[in-house]
């Protein structure tokens, strides 16, 4: 069935088709969640019930809501209700609508591959800007943060969700827009066939839904100048360039330096900060148990190769250094007869590890609270502040390589986590581990783990020596020393 081209009647007819025959569960998570975030009284324990029933939904939203992004906690989060009363309930509303939107679009039945392949990449395209929308609010509140994340991934809903169809419609619109030639002919084609426009189909799912009045605006006033609107849509014209196989350079360079100028950022540090939010957005997807996405995410590496005369900024490589390690250690000996303060002792053992033995990145792991997770007290080197972020070890798994380790005491040198000796206890940790391996020793108070020392050269994909792991081990067991002598 085609629609009368009549722009009103075309919009009425696919949302009308898509929220009640293509995109039901959706459509109703979104408007249960509406109801839900007017009711302060029962909202929380109604919020559970709504999803309860839907297991792999449930799973995604717990598994989202315990990741590093969003839960710096160190006790597990077991329920949705317990999730919202952690991280507050748009936080958990917003994962809730995003689990179910990629539920929803990710297992659309029977799509030719040209369909699904437009499809994932306009998914990956709003998933990437909402993570670079909401790193662009960075200095706002947590809820405007929340609130621009969900506007941006669905600020191309309309067009998501009419492609999610399929069938020959999809296949034979696809096909004609493949030969368009500019944008403005794209606009023609598709207000041809559908009788509307994807952006006019956006604004009438999001009435229709619930969706929230940002959304509507963000799209009626993409030139408005409020801080929500203008990062979403800075953030949708930065991954629609990057996503291009041929980039416009010009483009790129004025939407870099206006993302710029709104953040306070020099371009430098913006699109250092963009390249981190990629890597967030990697994780994330993962989480979301999304990642076919990965592969298409808008990648802002690509500004610094059109760049070539503006280097990237990276911290040195850090060769082994025995005049290094020696002064090091001389300090720890030092502290080791007179007590000195606990962070002291934890920069210097870094230190001397980082710029001494010679490696990319080195860190603390202490022990939560809870004794069910590993967390960076501080790290040094390359990727630190996102190693901060995100390398929580969770020591659920009591074969996994940190729990056997905290069991047994023992200074580890795992060379290749994926050769056979060390692939099952590494597993659950392939994500945070470089493949050139790395070492790690146990932190101890009269003799009690409270933590670990951890050390790669994944950046730069050095591979370690005996001699190495040994300095290494020098340098954690003084520390230690120092450790218990500042306690007592």
């Amino acid at each position: 069935m085609k629609p009368n081209n009549n722009t009103n009647k075309g919009v009425d007819y696919w949302t009308k088709r898509i929220s009640e025959l293509e995109m039901p569960a959706l459509c109703s998570t979104v408007q249960t969640l509406e109801k839900l975030a007017k009711d302060d009284v029962s909202s929380l324990a109604l919020l559970g019930r709504s999803v309860m029933h839907d297991n792999a939904l449930t799973s995604r939203i717990l598994r989202v809501a315990n990741s590093a992004i969003y839960h710096k906690g160190s006790t597990q989060i077991s329920t949705v209700s317990r999730a919202a009363i952690v991280l507050g309930f748009d936080a958990v509303r917003n994962i809730c609508i995003t689990a179910q939107l990629l539920s929803s679009l990710l297992e659309s039945k029977n799509l030719a591959p040209a369909v699904y392949q437009r499809l994932i990449k306009l998914m990956a395209k709003a998933f990437q800007a909402a993570m670079l929308a909401r790193m662009m609010l960075s200095d706002y509140d947590d809820d405007i943060q929340e609130e621009a994340f969900i506007a941006s991934l669905l600020y191309h809903i309309g067009e998501s969700a009419f492609w999610s169809i399929g069938g020959e419609f999809t296949e034979t619109l696809d096909s004609q827009l493949t030969e368009c030639e500019n944008s403005v002919e794209e606009r023609s084609v598709i207000r041809e066939a559908l009788g509307t426009s994807f952006s006019q189909l956006t604004q009438s799912i999001a009435r229709h839904w619930g969706l929230g009045e940002l959304l509507i605006q963000a799209v009626n006033y993409p030139d408005d100048q409020r801080p929500e609107i203008r990062s979403i849509f800075l953030a949708d014209k930065l991954c629609e360039i990057l996503s291009q196989e041929v980039i416009d350079k010009s483009e790129l360079d004025k939407r870099i330096s206006q993302a710029a100028n709104f953040t306070g950022l020099d371009e430098k540090e913006l699109t250092l900060r963009m390249q981190r939010c990629t890597k967030a957005t990697h994780k994330l997807a993962e989480a979301y148990g999304a990642k076919v996405l990965i592969d298409y995410l808008p990648d802002p590496k690509r500004i610094n190769k059109l760049e070539p005369s503006v280097p990237a900024v990276e911290l040195p490589v850090f060769e082994a250094n025995l005049n290094v390690q020696l002064a090091k250690l001389r300090e720890l000996t030092a502290f080791a007869i007179n007590k000195a303060d606990f962070n002291q002792i934890m920069q210097t053992v870094l230190e001397g590890i980082l710029e001494g033995v010679g490696v990319d990145r080195c860190g603390v792991l202490l022990l939560s609270p809870s004794r069910k997770q590993l967390q960076p007290r501080i790290m040094l080197g390359r990727d630190a502040e996102e190693m901060k972020q995100l390398f929580i070890i969770d020591l659920g798994d009591k074969k996994g390589l940190f729990s056997l380790a905290m069991e047994h005491k023992e200074c580890q040198w795992i060379d290749n986590p994926n050769a056979k000796k060390w692939l099952e206890q590494c597993k659950e940790l392939k994500t945070q581990l470089p493949e050139s391996g790395f070492l790690m020793a146990p932190l101890l108070v009269d003799s009690k783990v409270i933590g670990f020392y951890y050390a790669d050269r994944g950046p730069s994909e050095r591979s370690f020596s005996e001699v190495d792991f040994q300095a290494f081990i020098h340098f954690s067991q003084l520390a230690n020393v120092c450790f218990t002598v500042s306690l007592k």
